[in-house]
């Protein structure tokens, strides 16, 4: 049986959850140990929901063979924060709940993570330290970017191009697109709760509505 220490990089709304759904996740094949978070305000070292919390440099010298996941919604501190360990010489862990329903044709990349409920289709592509929140969908040739994060009860359809940075919010949607015109959704991207995007967006982005429209400034 595979055994897995893992810290959580973040201790907010995000970290908390994923923590709840990794406590939950051992199953025979591979147990996780979770062994706290990790929060650069070293005022906050105490204990949350019953786990503790830890400056990165504690951690570095506590737990030399534990795995990290950058729990942080907002995704330039996500950025951030993954080159902060990377330097520290720490390794990531990606997380996939059990109750995902996937295909065999994904490739997920190091430090992301597909909450309970997500179901993800074939012939995925799936960058670094990308959030897949709760019951979201992700359809058939979709391919999402570094640190982007795709909201809860979101649905990517079939080819679509999500860029990096990019933020789908819950219960969004993004209409499908062909092989040859994927929609394609700009780096840095905002795309409001429950809006349905219909074209492609140019990078930096910030839409909303039904179709999506600019967010005036």
């Amino acid at each position: 049986m595979e055994k897995v220490k893992i810290a959580i990089y973040g201790a907010g709304g995000y970290g908390r959850e994923l923590a709840w759904l990794i406590k939950a996740s051992s199953r025979p094949e591979k147990e996780y140990e979770f062994v706290g978070f990790i929060d650069d305000d070293p005022s906050r070292v105490r204990q949350i929901n019953g786990s503790p919390v830890f400056t990165l440099e504690h951690v570095v010298q506590t737990f030399p063979d534990v795995h990290i996941i950058v729990a942080v919604g907002n995704a330039n501190v996500r950025e951030r924060l993954a080159k902060k360990v990377l330097a520290a010489g720490l390794a990531f862990e990606s997380f996939i709940h059990p109750s995902v329903i996937r295909s065999s044709s994904i490739d997920i990349g190091i430090g992301s993570t597909i909450c309970a409920g997500c179901i993800l289709t074939t012939n995925i592509v799936i960058g670094q330290h990308v959030a897949v929140l709760f019951h979201a969908t992700v359809g058939h040739d979709d391919i999402i970017g570094d640190y982007s994060t795709v909201g809860p009860g979101a649905c990517l359809t079939g080819s679509v191009i999500v860029g990096k940075r990019v933020f789908i919010g819950a219960g969004a949607v993004i209409i499908n697109g062909t092989a040859t015109e994927p929609i394609i959704i700009g780096d840095d991207s905002v795309i409001g709760a429950g809006s349905c995007v219909i074209r492609s967006l140019p990078p930096k982005s910030q839409v909303f509505g039904n179709p999506a429209r600019p967010i005036p400034k």
